[in-house]
């Protein structure tokens, strides 16, 4: 399935409210649970798992994910790291290695 943006991917599995603009009005509509139910839970238990073992203190992501908790309810903050797990697998589909590397060889395309 393709997603123009990520949002639409995280609002396809039930993650944020879908969203409905026209006119520069924007409207939020409810969180649906139509996409994948079993790839949501994945997801969801995987944040679950990033929340208990992420090292807070070195690296952005649990730093984030310690203010978020400090202000809301852990339940709330697991479904936003959830979401932002899913947005960042959507930017980047393919994890880097050395067939990554030699496509931007190829392209001239060097790393610095």
């Amino acid at each position: 399935m393709q997603f123009r943006k990520a949002r639409d991917m995280a609002a396809w599995l039930g993650l944020v409210p879908a969203e409905h603009s026209t006119g520069g009005r924007q409207r939020l509509l409810g969180i649906s649970k139509r996409g994948n139910g079993y790839v949501r839970r994945l997801i969801i238990h995987g944040a679950r798992s990033c929340r208990l073992h992420l090292n807070r203190e070195g690296h952005a992501i649990g730093r984030w994910l310690s203010v978020l908790e400090a202000r809301t309810h852990h339940n709330r903050a697991i479904v936003a790291l959830a979401n932002k797990i899913t947005r960042i697998a959507l930017g980047r589909p393919d994890p880097p290695g050395p067939a990554l590397h030699a496509n931007e060889r190829r392209r001239g395309m060097s790393r610095g």
